[in-house]
């Protein structure tokens, strides 16, 4: 699977190139056996799973030895793209379904990706601090608010405050309403040109 597609936003070098390619082949292989992204999604992987991901990257540019959690990643997303971009960046990602987080650990150790950490449970058991906690959207925002509330460091080493960066789609003016002007919203249609990122969006929620 081609990805011209990440070239056409991003700046690769030839090491993040030759990764995201073996990542595109990889997932492709294990979504024939564990079903870790939509069947049907499986010929749009790099527009809707790695690219998606990557919208964080066009947001903020992580400075090196930030910390982040990634929530429900499911089968590595976003974390795993991103850690491909910031490979300077600790990336831990958590799932409570196991067979999941089996395909997270092996997608990383077949890219030797020294900055990921994979663990299989629930977010509210983890007792480390992060700079930023990630997700593409688990549940509703107030709900995801409330699992990952108490684990962001205090200080922050970032241009951005520590806090959650939030993917999801659709209209969720609603679930904002609790953080009345706090969470921030940005369209990822300012940042990539496909008509799939037209009700897609970034929720900043400093913490």
């Amino acid at each position: 699977m081609n990805i011209d597609l990440l070239k056409k936003y991003f700046p690769l070098n030839e090491q993040q190139a030759r990764l995201f390619e073996q990542a595109t082949e990889l997932y492709l292989d294990w979504n024939a056996k564990i079903n870790v992204i939509s069947r049907k999604d499986s010929e749009f992987l790099v527009e809707r799973h790695i690219l998606h991901a990557l919208a964080i990257a066009k947001f903020i540019q992580f400075k090196p030895q930030t910390q982040i959690l990634d929530v429900g990643t499911g089968g590595g997303f976003p974390g795993i793209p991103l850690a491909i971009m910031f490979p300077d960046v600790q990336f831990t990602l958590i799932d409570g379904i196991a067979k999941k987080i089996k395909v997270v650990s092996e997608v990383s150790q077949a890219l030797d990706l020294k900055n990921v950490e994979a663990k299989a449970g629930r977010a509210e058991e983890l007792k480390t601090k992060y700079d930023f906690v990630v997700s593409r959207a688990v549940t509703s925002f107030p709900a995801f608010v409330n699992f990952v509330n108490g684990k962001f460091k205090t200080h922050g080493i970032n241009g951005l405050p520590n806090g959650i960066i939030y993917l999801k789609g659709g209209d969720f003016s609603d679930e904002l309403k609790p953080f009345k002007k706090n969470a921030q919203v940005f369209d990822l249609s300012d940042y990539f040109t496909e008509e799939f990122f037209e009700t897609k969006k970034i929720i900043y929620l400093p913490m």
